[in-house]
C-alpha cells in the first residue's frame, strides 16, 4: 500500500537566516571559526588606560583628556565644519569635524563633559584635535591597552572587538587552546619570562589586551615572548602540513621510468649542438634516478636566467617517452610555450619520427581544426610530448598515459591549475590508477629560508652554473631626463647590426594606460630612429592585448633580425631568446619588482656581443624615488647573481613575489617573518618529524587549529 503523500514529501530544508553586513564582512576576512577570531590579532594599540591634562600635551601626542564643551558652532569658511571648544581646567582645545551628524552635535552640546581621544596639533590658534573619538565622561578607565584590528569596510572596530573577544572566550571554553606542543620541546624564546609561563592561551589573551606597562617596542617588532609563542606555533603548523603532504605522496604510486641503453635519452645527448654543464649533468641524474622510483616525483628545478633548464626538462621527457609514456609541458604564456615548442621539436622530433611519435601543440588561440587534430593525437598516444599553455589542463584534453608533467615558471600558475594537471590521472594496460611525476621549473631562485618553509614538501634541484658563452650584462641607472642620449645610443647599436628591447612598465590600475604608454613610446622611437634620408629602422610593438597571430608575427620579425627595436610590455619577461639583442632599456624601472627586473635583464647577453641593461627611472612629483625602489635598483646594479637577487627580494618584499598563485591555498605566514625568524623555523623543521612519529594526534590537532582545510592546497 503506498504511503500517504504527506509522508513521502522530502523534509523541508531548515531556513537559513540571511547574513548581516558585519557577518558578511567577517566572512570576507576569513573569520568563520572561534579560533579564526582568536588568531585575528591587533595591528596596533591605543592607550585609553590614563587621562592627561591638556597643558601637559605636546605637538603630535595622541592624548586622552576629560573636558567640558564651552562652545559648539558650524562655520562655512573655508568649508563647512563643526568647531567645538573644550577646556579641562588647565587649557583649551578646538575640536574640528568636517563630517558630522545631528546626533554628534547633540552629544557635543555646550556644558557636556566628555572623554576625548585624538592627536594634539599646535598652531597659531592654540591646540586642536581633528575628528577625535569621544563619549560622555565618567566610568572606570580600561585596565588594558585597546586593540585596533585589521578590518574591512562595514566592520566597525567596536563590533570587531566584541566579536573577537567572544570568539576568544568560546574557543577557550571548547578546548581550542589545549596544548599541542609537549612542554619539553618548546623553543626557549617562547616559554617563560620571569615568573610568567607563556602558554598559547595566555599569549593570545595578552596580545588582544596587553597591560599598559608592556614595552610597545616589543609588541610592535614582535619580539615579546607572547609573539614568539605564536610564531613558533604557526611555523610548526606549516612544517607539519608540508611533511604530511610529502608523506601522503610517498604512499601514492607512479610509473617507474627506466633509462634505456641507446634510448632516446642517449640519442638526445648525441644530437645536442652543445655540451652539458656540470650542473645540468648532476641535476639530470638526480631527476633520472627519481623517475625510476614508483613514488611520484615532486621536484622543483630552479636555476638562474639562462642556466639551461629546458635541456634538463627535455632529457626527463626523453626518459619518459622511451618507456612508451606521455609527457606534458605547460608554460604560462603563449610566447614562452612556443619558445619551448620550437626548441623541443628541433631536438626531439627527428628522434621521435622513426618511432611513429610526435610533439603536439595546444593553446587557447588555436583554430578548431588544428585543436581537434591535436586532441586526437594526445588521446591515441601518438603525441608522446604535449607542449602548451593552460589549454593543456582543459577538460577535453584526455591523455592516453601521462607519466610526467612539467610546469615552467610554476609560480605563475594557480594552485587549482597545478592540481588539475596532476589529476590527469592515468591507467596503463589495465594497471590501477597512478599519479604522474611532476617537475616544476622556476627561473626565480628561491632563498634558503623560503625553501625551508613554503617549499619544504618539495625536493629542490639547483642549476648553479651558467653555460659557457653567456656574456656578462652591464647594468646602468639612467634618469628619464637623459632619454635623448639613450636614443642616440640605440642608433649606434643598430648601426653595428645589433637589436634592442625597450620595455614599458605595467600600470596595474589600468590596462588601457599600459597600452597608451607602449603605443606612445613606439610612435616616439619610430619617429626618432627614422629621420629623413637614413636607412629606415623597423620598430615593432608587442603587448598582451594583441591577437596571438599578431604577437607571433612581431616576434618572428624580431627573431629573424628584420626588426631593429622591439617595444614591449612585460610579455617578454621569460623565455624569449634572441642572441643578437644586446641592449635592453627598461622604462620606469622603479615600478618593477626585483625578480621581474632580473628576469627581463636575462633576455640580453645571450650572444657573443657585449650587452647592457639600462634601468631608466623617473622621480615623479616628489623629486625622488621611494626607498624600496632605490633598494631594488641598487641591487640590480650591484649583482647579477640570481640567488643574491632572490635573497634581497625576500628582504624587500617578503615571500609573495616567489610564491605567486600558490598563495591562494597555503596561507602566507601571518605572524612569523622568514627574514627574522630563522631560528624558530629551524626549530619547527626539526620538531615536525618527531611530532608526526611520536605524537601523531597532537600533530593533527595542531594542523587543524592553524590551517583548517587549507592544507589540501599544499598538494600542489
Amino acid at each position: 500500500m503506498p504511503a500517504p503523500k504527506s509522508l513521502t514529501k522530502p523534509a523541508a530544508k531548515p531556513e537559513t537566516k540571511p547574513l548581516s553586513a558585519p557577518q558578511k564582512a567577517l566572512r570576507k576576512l576569513g573569520l568563520d571559526r572561534d579560533i579564526d577570531l582568536a588568531l585575528h590579532l591587533p595591528l596596533r594599540y591605543e592607550d585609553e588606560t590614563r587621562l592627561v591634562r591638556l597643558a601637559d600635551t605636546h605637538e603630535g601626542d595622541v592624548a586622552q583628556i576629560e573636558a567640558t564643551v564651552v562652545s559648539c558652532d558650524i562655520t562655512y569658511k573655508p568649508r563647512r565644519q563643526l568647531l567645538v571648544m573644550v577646556e579641562d581646567g588647565s587649557d583649551t582645545c578646538t575640536l574640528r569635524f568636517f563630517s558630522f551628524y545631528p546626533s554628534q552635535q547633540k552629544a557635543l552640546a555646550v556644558g557636556n563633559r566628555l572623554r576625548l581621544r585624538g592627536e594634539v596639533k599646535g598652531g597659531f590658534m592654540g591646540r586642536t584635535m581633528m575628528h577625535p573619538s569621544f563619549h560622555m565622561a565618567g566610568g572606570e578607565l580600561p585596565q588594558a591597552l585597546t586593540p585596533v584590528y585589521p578590518t574591512s569596510a562595514g566592520l566597525p572596530q567596536v563590533y570587531l572587538r566584541k566579536t573577537v573577544y567572544s570568539g576568544l572566550v568560546h574557543a577557550a571554553r571548547h578546548g581550542a587552546f589545549v596544548e599541542t606542543i609537549p612542554p619539553e620541546h618548546l623553543p626557549r624564546s617562547a616559554m617563560r619570562v620571569g615568573a610568567k609561563s607563556w602558554s598559547l592561551e595566555a599569549s593570545l589573551h595578552f596580545l588582544h589586551h596587553p597591560t599598559p606597562d608592556v614595552s610597545l617596542a616589543q609588541l610592535e617588532d614582535r619580539t615579546h615572548p607572547a609573539w614568539q609563542r605564536l610564531k613558533a606555533e604557526e611555523l610548526l603548523a606549516q612544517q607539519l602540513s608540508q611533511l604530511l603532504s610529502k608523506r601522503a605522496r610517498e604512499e601514492l604510486r607512479a610509473p617507474a621510468l627506466v633509462l634505456k641503453k641507446g634510448g632516446l635519452h642517449e640519442q638526445l645527448l648525441g644530437v645536442l649542438p652543445f655540451g652539458l654543464t656540470g650542473a645540468q649533468r648532476r641535476v639530470g641524474e638526480e631527476i633520472a634516478l627519481e623517475l625510476m622510483r614508483q613514488v611520484p616525483m615532486h621536484r622543483l628545478l630552479q636555476g638562474d636566467v639562462g642556466s639551461g633548464k629546458t635541456v634538463v626538462a627535455a632529457l626527463a621527457a626523453a626518459v619518459t617517452m622511451d618507456g612508451g609514456w606521455q609527457c606534458a609541458l605547460m608554460a604560462p604564456t603563449e610566447i614562452l610555450a612556443e619558445q619551448h615548442f620550437r626548441k623541443l621539436i628541433g631536438w626531439l622530433e627527428p628522434l621521435l619520427t622513426p618511432l611513429g611519435k610526435r610533439v603536439a601543440w595546444l593553446t587557447g588561440s588555436q583554430k578548431k581544426k588544428e585543436r581537434t587534430e591535436m586532441l586526437g593525437l594526445i588521446a591515441s598516444g601518438e603525441a608522446a610530448l604535449v607542449v602548451g599553455t593552460h589549454a593543456v589542463i582543459q577538460e577535453q584534453v584526455v591523455f592516453k598515459n601521462l607519466a610526467l608533467a612539467i610546469i615552467d615558471e610554476q609560480h605563475r600558475f594557480g594552485v587549482a591549475q597545478r592540481l588539475a594537471l596532476r589529476e590527469k590521472m592515468l591507467t596503463h594496460d589495465g594497471m590501477p590508477e597512478q599519479e604522474p611525476h611532476m617537475l616544476m621549473m622556476s627561473a626565480t631562485p628561491i632563498p634558503r629560508t623560503l625553501a625551508m618553509s613554503y617549499y619544504a614538501d618539495l625536493d629542490v634541484s639547483t642549476l648553479d652554473e651558467l653555460p659557457p658563452g653567456r656574456t656578462l650584462v652591464v647594468t646602468k641607472l639612467v634618469s628619464e631626463s637623459r632619454r635623448d642620449e639613450l636614443i642616440e645610443r640605440i642608433r649606434h647599436q643598430l648601426d653595428e647590426g645589433r637589436q634592442v628591447y625597450w620595455v614599458c612598465p605595467l600600470i596595474e590600475e589600468s590596462e588601457a594606460l599600459d597600452l597608451t604608454n607602449a603605443t606612445e613610446t613606439h610612435a616616439l622611437l619610430t619617429e626618432a630612429l627614422n629621420p629623413p634620408g637614413v636607412k629606415p629602422v623597423l620598430v615593432g610593438l608587442l603587448h598582451s592585448r594583441m591577437p596571438p597571430a599578431d604577437k607571433k608575427a612581431v616576434m618572428a620579425q624580431f627573431e629573424s633580425g628584420l626588426m631593429g627595436v622591439l617595444v614591449s610590455t612585460t610579455v617578454i619577461e621569460v623565455g624569449v631568446d634572441v642572441p643578437n639583442a644586446s641592449l635592453m632599456v627598461i622604462e620606469h624601472a622603479e615600478r618593477f619588482g626585483l625578480s621581474q627586473l632580473h628576469q627581463l635583464r636575462g633576455r640580453v647577453g645571450r650572444g657573443a656581443a657585449a650587452s647592457a641593461c639600462v634601468l631608466m627611472y623617473a622621480t615623479g612629483e616628489s623629486g625622488r624615488v621611494s626607498e624600496t625602489a632605490r633598494e631594488r635598483l641598487r641591487a640590480m646594479v650591484e649583482t647579477s647573481d640570481g640567488f643574491e637577487i632572490a635573497r634581497r627580494d625576500l628582504e624587500i618584499r617578503g615571500p609573495g613575489e616567489f610564491l605567486g598563485a600558490r598563495q591562494s591555498g597555503a596561507a602566507l605566514l601571518r605572524f612569523a617573518a622568514l627574514a627574522e625568524d630563522g631560528e624558530l623555523l629551524q626549530w619547527a623543521r626539526e620538531l615536525a618529524p618527531l611530532m608526526l612519529d611520536v605524537y601523531p594526534e597532537l600533530a593533527q590537532r595542531h594542523v587543524s587549529r592553524w590551517l583548517g582545510g587549507k592544507s589540501d592546497f599544499l598538494k600542489a
